[in-house]
């Protein structure tokens, strides 16, 4: 949350020494980071009246379209055509995972291994950004994951980046699933500092593996609180994490099939309706399910 209270800051200080096109495109950045898609839409569109490059526009349209579930099929032919032009790691990447969205996992990972490959210079950001994705590919998107394989990419991306939280979380997940609560403690115990609430859930729940159930309690009334601070300010951006939260560990059923719907409202994405049938169905309200279905206009998983 402190990072994004920073990056709105020095965007409305950046405004105020330049009302050009550059600071609406900064502020649709922002607004995108934290979901306010519609806010970000409305900057691009100040951002194309003050004489804005057309192409950098574009990127920006094409990055809310994807993220919203819209004109997907335009989408892709877009981000084809720019990724083949560029060759670069950073037109890649959203290539590979709008390919996963379209459940072409083979491909997604061979665009992914082509960024790592095309990747030239000397930060290891972009490069344990493609590892994070190759370990959520394979360790969540594909109908059969495979764990060892996202581990290994989880493991080369905190490699790169050792403060990587999120690599930390989803590694600590796969271990856990595993047995394997020592490590998945020792992960998580270095993350505590970030103040990412997730962190706390998953501690909780490799605390509670071991019988530690005190400090497991400890852990998860704190991740309750981090969800709260995080939601009030930034809704949007967190919703899902946190109906998955309450789905889980958290146990809040309703909390949580009230936050999926807010994500649904706000992007109707396949994942974001998959993940609203399957919290309503769980909670045993499929009335609400159909509703949501029905609301969303995105086809349910069958």
């Amino acid at each position: 949350m402190d990072a994004l209270d920073r990056l709105e800051g020095l965007a409305s200080q950046f405004a105020c020494v330049d009302d050009s096109f550059r600071s609406a495109l900064i502020y649709a950045e922002v607004a995108s980071t934290v979901h306010r898609f519609t806010n970000a839409r409305n900057h691009l569109a100040r951002a194309a009246s003050l004489g804005g490059p057309r192409e950098e526009i574009e990127r920006h349209v094409l990055s809310i379209d994807q993220a919203c579930g819209v004109e997907l099929d335009a989408v892709l032919a877009a981000r084809r055509r720019i990724a083949a032009a560029s060759g670069r790691l950073e037109d890649l990447v959203p290539l590979g995972a709008l390919l996963a969205d379209f459940e072409r996992f083979a491909e997604a990972d061979a665009i992914y291994r082509q960024a790592l490959s095309s990747y030239d210079d000397v930060s290891p950001f972009p490069l344990a950004w493609v590892c994070f994705q190759l370990g959520m590919l394979w360790g969540e998107l594909v109908p059969e994951p495979d764990p060892n394989l996202a581990a290994l990419w989880y493991r080369r991306a905190i490699a790169y980046l050792p403060g990587y939280v999120k690599a930390r979380v989803h590694l600590a997940e796969i271990y856990t699933s595993q047995g394997r609560n020592v490590e998945a403690e020792a992960l998580l115990l270095p993350a505590l500092s970030s103040r990412d609430p997730e962190v706390r859930w998953r501690l909780a729940d490799v605390l509670m593996a071991q019988g530690r159930f005190e400090e497991a309690e400890r852990q998860l009334d704190a991740a309750r609180v981090g969800f709260d601070q995080l939601l009030g300010r930034y809704l949007l951006a967190f919703a899902d994490h946190a109906a998955e939260f309450y789905a889980g560990s958290g146990n809040d059923w309703r909390r949580a099939l009230e936050l999926a719907r807010t994500n649904v409202a706000n992007r109707p994405t396949r994942r974001a309706v998959k993940q609203a049938h399957a919290i309503a169905a769980i909670a045993n309200e499929v009335g609400s399910a159909i509703g949501l279905r029905e609301a969303s206009g995105v086809a349910m998983p069958t």
